[in-house]
């Protein structure tokens, strides 16, 4: 199963405060175990909210909002993608993070079958199309 573990934000990262070298260096490592094992997928960190956007939508009325953002709790300052067994083994490679975050959550990715008939083999084709376009295209 895929995952996605978002890392929230906090005080020190809305204010734009840079980790440490050997935090940088940690991380580096503690990412290369995950590569190591065939865990991540992708994994970024993500700039302050005075520096996004927000689009709120309301039928067909489009409202753009700047940042910052105050609820810190809410927003997420950075990702991973893992591919994992089960959710058990992604919380044991969270446990293992060199990082001190006030709350990661970790959520599973919807994959083709869990979206059942509707799913149909036509869309399943033009999102396999899809997925192979962005493979080539990342290459």
């Amino acid at each position: 199963m895929r995952v996605m573990v978002l890392v929230k934000a906090n005080a020190d990262s809305e204010a734009g405060v840079m980790p440490s070298e050997e935090m940088l260096a940690e991380m580096g490592k503690y990412n290369e175990e995950l590569v190591n094992a065939g865990v991540m997928v992708s994994g970024e960190g993500l700039h302050p909210t005075s520096r996004a956007k927000r689009v709120r939508f309301d039928g067909k009325e489009r409202t753009v909002l700047d940042g910052p953002f105050t609820e810190t709790a809410e927003l997420v300052a950075g990702f991973w993608v893992w591919q994992v067994k089960d959710m058990d083994e992604a919380v044991e490679w969270l446990k293992r993070a060199p990082f001190q975050a006030d709350e990661v959550e970790i959520r599973p990715i919807f994959e083709a079958a869990d979206f059942g008939e509707e799913f149909t083999p036509e869309l399943r084709e033009q999102e396999d199309k899809l997925r192979e376009r962005i493979a080539a295209q990342q290459a």
